[in-house]
């Protein structure tokens, strides 16, 4: 049997593109909707390796849909791309009590979150990972549908 989502993390990763603000809302909402409690991590994949989080709640996305760029900033990270950087990103995950991360971002954002989950996969634990596209680039495949 699998075990209950309880909390998870969301972050914007790359380059800021339309939208980003507006994903990390419905994340926050569906999630509480849902009893998830949701954790913001600032600075994409460099916040989680350097513990930078917030707690999201339904108040606290009020009113960004209208925003430009991404209330959780966006950073990219090249310590992220080293399996070292990776496990300080777990290590924060497992301190954060995280069953999940939703990355939103583009293809580089996308090739980090694989990463982090075939690198959980092989410490043995039990991290759920999925990507919601967000980029200028058009470089996720299949994303107009």
């Amino acid at each position: 049997m699998e075990k209950k989502v309880k909390r998870i993390g969301v972050l914007t990763s790359g380059g800021d593109a339309p939208g980003m603000n507006a994903a990390v809302r419905a994340v926050v909402r569906s999630s509480i909707a849902r009893g998830i409690s949701c954790i913001g991590i600032r600075r994409g994949w460099n916040g989680l390796i350097n513990s930078d989080f917030v707690p999201l709640t339904s108040s606290s996305v009020s009113h960004i849909i209208n925003k430009g760029g991404t209330m959780l900033y966006t950073a990219r990270s090249l310590e992220f791309l080293e399996e070292a950087g990776r496990a300080k990103a777990l290590a924060t995950c497992r301190l954060l009590g995280l069953d999940g991360i939703v990355a939103i971002g583009g293809d580089g954002t996308f090739r980090g979150a694989l990463a982090i989950s075939r690198q959980a996969a092989r410490d043995g634990m039990s991290l759920r990972v999925v990507g919601i596209p967000a980029t200028i680039d058009n470089d996720i495949g299949c994303s107009h549908y």
